[in-house]
């Protein structure tokens, strides 16, 4: 277990100077702009550095921003999930600060394409490690677990202010160049993480009962237990049916490791969900 923790740790650690790396080094010189929260904190700090006596950091301005969404995150979602993702804010605020803003291309496209990848890299693994960048992910977790609803409407429309505003005020071709690096970032995202917002999990296990508390010790979801048997062996055994946020995927991965490593997996991606049952 400490090993997870220690691993989950570097992993985050990881995460966040890939993301400061692509922000210092690709992104910022080139004025082109990142998605979500860190895009909204580089396009304010650019405003307010331009425009008046004020210089504030993007670091400092991605801390505060997501300082709401943490207490929303630690209510609503969870301490684990949200520790873990505040400290990747944190350390990106950090390395941000730390790492000097150096162009190492004049290209504006090679600097949007290796920004948005590795930018993208540092946020999928956060993610495939059960923690987030915070900001958009934790809200996307809220939604999800809350409303059942989909983040992606939510995020066209942040995106979209951010594209639109950098258009207007620093001209229309690096507002197009932002598109690549979302689309760059999104592909290598769906790449390193899974795609789809719901998945649904196929468990054959010796120890149902086992694995079914642990499950409602740490997820809110409901479980279907099955009777299953053995083609081969004509064992009997039971099979676990359950519906997941791709947030919640390795909390489940862990878990089904510790109570029983030699249970059967199958990992279905699902299109859609009716009757989606969440237990309170």
């Amino acid at each position: 277990m400490l090993w997870l923790q220690t691993k989950k740790l570097i992993i985050v650690v990881t995460g966040a100077l890939l993301n400061a790396l692509a922000m210092n080094l690709f992104l910022i010189p080139a004025n082109v702009y990142s998605s979500g929260f860190t895009g909204i904190a580089q396009l304010v700090s650019k405003i307010l550095s331009d425009n008046t006596a004020i210089h504030v950091s993007m670091g400092f301005l991605l801390l505060v921003l997501n300082i709401p969404v943490a207490f929303l995150g630690w209510k609503k979602v969870g301490k684990s999930f949200t520790i873990y993702s505040f400290l990747s804010v944190v350390l990106s605020s950090i390395f941000l600060s730390m790492i000097p803003i150096k162009q190492l291309s004049h290209d504006i496209l090679l600097n949007a394409v290796f920004g948005g990848v590795i930018l993208a890299v540092g946020v999928g693994i956060t993610l495939k490690w059960g923690a987030s960048t915070g900001g958009v992910d934790i809200i996307a977790m809220v939604l999800s677990r809350m409303k059942d609803k989909p983040v992606g409407p939510y995020m066209f429309v942040l995106n979209g202010i951010i594209i639109m505003t950098a258009g207007v005020l620093y001209g229309w071709e690096k507002a197009l160049y932002t598109l690549v690096v979302l689309y760059t970032s999104t592909r290598v995202i769906d790449a390193i993480h899974t795609r789809h917002a719901k998945l649904t999990a196929l468990i054959i296990t010796k120890k149902a009962d086992e694995l079914k508390k642990a499950i409602h010790a740490s997820l809110v979801r409901g479980i279907t237990m099955i009777p299953a048997k053995g083609a081969f062996s004509n064992e009997t055994r039971d099979m676990l049916m359950i519906v997941i946020t791709r947030y919640e995927l390795y909390d489940l991965e862990r878990i089904i490791k510790e109570v029983d490593p030699n249970a059967f997996t199958n990992i279905i991606q699902t299109t859609g969900v009716y009757g989606f049952f969440r237990r309170d």
